[in-house]
């Protein structure tokens, strides 16, 4: 009797709140026995009760594929990854796919730190890496995960980074010095210095800048890019370094190569560890207007 008063204040309650009396299942089975007929009534509002807090357990994420080996149209693949089992990082989620559901798939990973930069990839819509990407607790929606945008792809979420890598080697990224360093030894900065490279050194080479640059986009043969642009100006600010004019003259030859540079910012907004490639460019375009006056008076 009290079940049945409460059913029916609930079904009130809920059509005032516009919900409705849910449906009354026929179980034809159990014709005869209303008994029955109200566990089993029960047992199914609870099994979709059940199932509807199971779901809310499970992450859907959207997984560009491609394969080399199978060489279809691009596609979209579904994963559903069991959050409660999982790390808190997007990159815990790859991990465990590929350990559990599919061991086909392919992305590059290493320090799981945020160093090394191997993990970047574009997670809904934005560029990062996917060990410091936490997991979107929202699974009404999925999570898409697809390569570096404007980058050719090798297989899945691994891209080709040669031309990157080949235009952060001709900045020359190393010390380049005229002199000896004093006693043999390392050679010496002062703690001011040594202030100016911060926001600078910590680059991690993750590529997440420049694959998200219009202008790199548009001009990758000549255009430098972000990333090793910012990488020329932390040795450009080095006190160490004897090779200053001559590091700015490399980059203004081809005027491109630097002057590429649109200041769209989308360089800046995207960086993982937060660092300003696009203000780092902009101090080097200033230096080197400044020296060709210089030079003109």
């Amino acid at each position: 009797m009290s079940k049945t008063w409460l059913r029916n204040a609930y079904n009130k309650v809920a059509g005032i709140l516009g919900e409705g009396p849910k449906k009354k299942q026929n179980f034809a089975v159990l014709e005869g026995h209303p008994a029955a007929q109200q566990h089993a009534q029960v047992a199914v509002e609870t099994s979709g009760e059940i199932r509807s807090r199971v779901n809310k357990l499970y992450k859907e994420f959207k997984i560009y594929r491609w394969s080399p080996d199978h060489p279809t149209k691009p596609f979209l693949q579904s994963y559903f990854v069991h959050l409660p089992s999982c790390g808190p990082m997007v990159l815990d989620a790859l991990q465990k796919i590929k350990a559990e559901d599919d061991s086909s798939l392919s992305y590059r990973r290493s320090c799981r730190e945020g160093i090394c930069g191997s993990c970047a990839m574009n997670i809904d819509g934005t560029n990062t890496v996917a060990c410091l990407k936490p997991i979107d607790a929202d699974t009404s929606k999925p999570t898409v995960i697809t390569p570096l945008p404007h980058m050719f792809v090798i297989k899945d979420l691994v891209v080709d980074l040669t031309n990157f890598y080949q235009q952060y080697k001709s900045i020359e990224p190393w010390l380049k010095a005229k002199r000896a360093a004093v006693e043999g030894r390392e050679y010496r900065q002062s703690p001011g210095e040594r202030k100016k490279l911060d926001g600078l050194y910590e680059c991690i080479l993750c590529a997440c800048c420049s694959t998200s640059c219009p202008s790199y986009w548009w001009n990758p043969e000549e255009f430098l890019g972000p990333a090793p642009l910012l990488h020329a100006f932390r040795w450009i600010s080095d006190s160490r370094d004897d090779f200053t004019e001559e590091r700015l003259q490399s980059l203004t030859e081809g005027r491109k190569r630097l002057y590429g540079c649109r200041t769209i910012r989308n360089c800046t907004a995207t960086c993982p560890k937060s660092l300003n490639p696009a203000d780092a460019i902009q101090k080097m375009k200033v230096k080197h207007l400044i020296s060709e006056a210089v030079e003109k008076v």
